[in-house]
């Protein structure tokens, strides 16, 4: 493999043109090479407007063109399983949005794809690889809070487009597949493993069917982690980790902006509730996608394992497996 890592985009998503592909082409060791559409019009398009070289007019063409070497997988959640196992039989290594795939068992057999042909696969988690987050889990595994005790976390926007991907069932839409994983996916991040028991309430909505709300608990061996999601309230995230000496808290722990500093907050000491003390730590601009990007890579071209090992992505749909069918059982 050259020194560097040639992507091709397989869709003209939404996030694709306006988020993954302009951080990519910032990432080290990376340049985006092609984009594929079934649309010729919006493939085209979408090369012109982000200036890729190339353009092709299916999927199927992108696979089979020899100067791409991984591709990145956003589009709908239904699709991740068919397209990723497609791309690993091609030889490409792969990049595929959250959630990975509908199912545990979906998830499965695109690890055991990717095993089978030796190219890499990691789900797009792209908040674990910003400077906040890596700072949170050093500071936590630092002991500064104490012991983990609790995580408490929400991610809501609105979105009542019947029209919209998000809120059609069959495309694996909704609000748990949307964010409801990153909920999911940080609780089991921060203590280590998988939770031994999950409650979790659902409504959904009563034309689409997609679940537009969901609270879960998810019960760990040191701890436990409750969060809400929605697509029916307003804009909204946030992240409280509590240990028995204190708190750290996040304001945009997800869709981190790109464009400006971040902030972590470390409570502990003083005279907590009413005079707690609260260090402010400050991180430079740091575009999310575009670390995720340079740490996949460097695991391509260096031979590193991949930072988050594909295995995770099948464990955090085996939680979301267990929080819809906790949901129903109250439904």
């Amino acid at each position: 493999m050259t020194g560097e890592l040639r992507w091709g985009i397989l869709s003209s998503a939404a996030i694709a043109r306006r988020k993954v592909v302009p951080a990519m082409q910032r990432a080290r060791r990376s340049r985006v090479v092609a984009i594929a559409s079934r649309d010729a019009d919006a493939a085209r398009r979408t090369a012109v407007e982000l200036g890729i070289p190339r353009w092709h007019a299916s999927y199927e063409a992108l696979l089979a063109d020899p100067e791409v070497d991984a591709v990145y997988v956003p589009l709908p959640n239904h699709l991740h399983a068919e397209w990723t196992i497609a791309a690993t039989a091609a030889g490409k290594h792969v990049l595929c949005e959250k959630p990975m795939a509908l199912t545990a068992a979906d998830a499965e057999r695109m690890v055991v794809a990717a095993q089978d042909a030796g190219v890499r696969l990691m789900e797009a988690f792209m908040y674990r690889h910003h400077p906040t987050w890596v700072a949170a889990r050093e500071l936590l595994a630092a002991g500064r809070i104490g012991q983990l005790t609790a995580v408490q976390s929400w991610f809501s926007f609105y979105n009542d487009d019947p029209a919209n991907i998000r809120n059609i069932a069959a495309a694996g839409g909704g609000a748990l597949y949307d964010i409801g994983c990153y909920g999911v996916n940080l609780s089991r991040l921060l203590f280590g493993g998988e939770p031994a028991r999950v409650e979790a309430i659902i409504r959904r909505d009563a034309t689409t069917g997609v679940d537009v709300v969901a609270s879960a608990i998810l019960e760990f061996d040191a701890g436990i982690a409750a969060f809400t999601c929605s697509t029916r309230a307003e804009d909204d995230q946030r992240v409280d980790i509590y240990g028995t000496q204190g708190r750290i808290s996040i304001a945009i722990p997800f869709n981190i902006p790109p464009d400006r500093p971040t902030k972590v907050l470390v409570t502990a000491g003083g005279d907590p509730p009413v005079a707690p003390d609260v260090e402010v730590l400050t991180f430079p601009t740091v575009d999310p996608y575009t670390a995720e990007t340079e740490a996949f890579t460097t695991a391509v071209l260096d031979g590193a394992p991949t930072p988050v090992p594909p295995e995770d992505a099948v464990a955090n749909l085996r939680v979301l497996e267990r929080i819809f069918a906790a949901g129903a059982a109250r439904a």
